[in-house]
């Protein structure tokens, strides 16, 4: 039995990174709206700059992960079509 172990390419790695980039902004991003509402003002940072800090993140999370996706299914695409012609 022999297996092919497959490298990853760089554009596997670039999309895992998009991945995991989109991960941390969306969840950062809804971290600091919740903080906008439990944190009491203390006078240094407004609740609504922070407010809008976080849905400023929540939405580049979210975009960045609609384009890995529309990525991910892209890639697997050719990498079939690839595998279908050889």
């Amino acid at each position: 039995m022999t297996q092919k172990i497959k490298k990853r390419t760089q554009a596997e790695r670039k999309l895992t990174l998009q991945l995991i980039l989109a991960f941390v902004m969306a969840i950062f991003g809804c971290v600091m709206i919740i903080a906008a509402f439990i944190v009491p003002p203390t006078g240094e940072i407004h609740p609504s700059i922070i407010a809008a800090f976080g849905e400023i993140l929540t939405f580049a999370g979210a975009v960045l992960g609609i384009d890995y996706n529309y990525k991910f299914k892209t890639h697997n695409k050719k990498e079939v079509e690839d595998e279908n012609n050889q």
